[in-house]
């Protein structure tokens, strides 16, 4: 699996990401840059947390628009695993590859902790090595993550199983203590915890190594399938 981590001007999370990838999976990892055009090659994409641009205008706003987002969206249309973590996640409901916007977190301050996950999902590319209800603790270091949607679109998103990962002690207000949520398709995940942050031991938290490793066995079944 080749997996590509996007670095926007102002990513800061990109080398966790990278690390998670090539260390925690063992697997081949490339940055790349905003300004390319082309992802092709590469089985999954990454999109790590920062702050692109400086959060000018709101946060993920302009990234939204750089040369990178029409091969994101290429990607997640074809089917391939695409992760946003934190500003990721931002960038990926800016681009509209997933529904909701993200606003200020209830007490206006950032925050940077670790917190309770509930697994609600675990039959997606993301989360099948959790287990379901299974409780997990990621760290979280943001100033808006408080995930907001109309009723008609939580409840789709209620009806359709997509929130993946939910809060335990909701920190920032999102609505029904949402963390992650995928699209309908089931192959973008946009979050605001880092699993990249708790893939080794070293670091006292292994908690989001199977989320990459699930997204590794996804892969590897999907390979066997087609090489059958």
């Amino acid at each position: 699996m080749k997996t590509a981590v996007i670095v926007f001007p102002g990513s800061n999370c990109d080398r966790d990401m990278y690390e998670a990838i090539q260390c925690g999976l063992g697997v081949e990892v490339e940055y790349v840059w905003h300004a390319e055009t082309s992802l092709a090659g590469f089985d999954a994409i990454m999109i790590p947390g920062g702050f692109s641009y400086g959060d000018y205008l709101r946060t993920g706003a302009i990234a939204r628009f750089s040369n990178i987002m029409p091969a994101i969206v290429q990607a997640a249309n074809e089917g391939k695993p695409v992760l946003g973590v934190c500003n990721g996640f931002q960038i990926l409901l800016e681009a509209g590859l997933l529904p909701g916007a993200l606003i200020r977190n209830k007490n206006l301050k950032f925050m940077c902790r670790t917190v309770g996950l509930e697994v609600v999902n675990p039959h997606t590319m993301f989360s099948s090595l959790y287990e379901k209800g299974e409780v997990i603790r990621l760290p979280i270091a943001h100033g808006e993550g408080n995930y907001y949607c109309d009723e008609a679109t939580l409840a789709k998103l209620k009806a359709e199983n997509r929130i993946v990962f939910k809060y335990q002690n909701n920190p920032n207000g999102s609505v029904a203590d949402i963390a992650g949520i995928i699209n309908e398709k089931g192959n973008v995940l946009g979050m605001m915890p880092h699993p990249e942050r708790a893939v080794d031991a070293l670091l006292g938290n292994v908690s989001g190594l199977r989320l990459f490793q699930s997204i590794l066995k996804h892969w590897r079944d999907s390979v066997a399938t087609v090489t059958a």
